[in-house]
């Protein structure tokens, strides 16, 4: 049986990756201009962060799924900078949440991480 915070991050991944469907709006406004695509790459964004959150429940597909995570996180790093550096991008978050965002990020590498 996993450990149920291995459970909790993948349900966590898939209940994020469902919003990228429900108010892509947000994603979309967020994303760097000089990603190509934009609301394409929202929805695969939020297909993936599903796939790889359902296979992290899976002993089998775990392994796979942890690194596939922590290559999305490091990408996702793109659009924490971008909102940083853009007020139009912030979505009227406050600076230090958005500051705030860059340990987390680490933390969800790590967390993903135990599950290599």
């Amino acid at each position: 049986m996993l450990p149920w915070h291995q459970y909790l991050l993948g349900v966590l991944l898939v209940m994020a990756g469902f919003n990228h469907f429900r108010v892509p709006k947000i994603y979309e406004r967020i994303m760097p201009p000089y990603f190509p695509a934009t609301s394409t790459m929202v929805l695969i964004s939020g297909i993936a962060e599903m796939v790889l959150g359902l296979m992290l429940l899976n002993k089998d597909t775990q392994t796979y799924a942890a690194w596939g995570i922590i290559a999305m996180l490091l990408v996702f790093f793109t659009v924490h900078i971008h909102m940083l550096q853009h007020k139009n991008a912030s979505l009227k978050l406050p600076k230090w949440l958005l500051i705030l965002r860059i340990p987390l990020q680490f933390i969800l590498i790590y967390w993903a991480f135990l599950y290599t």
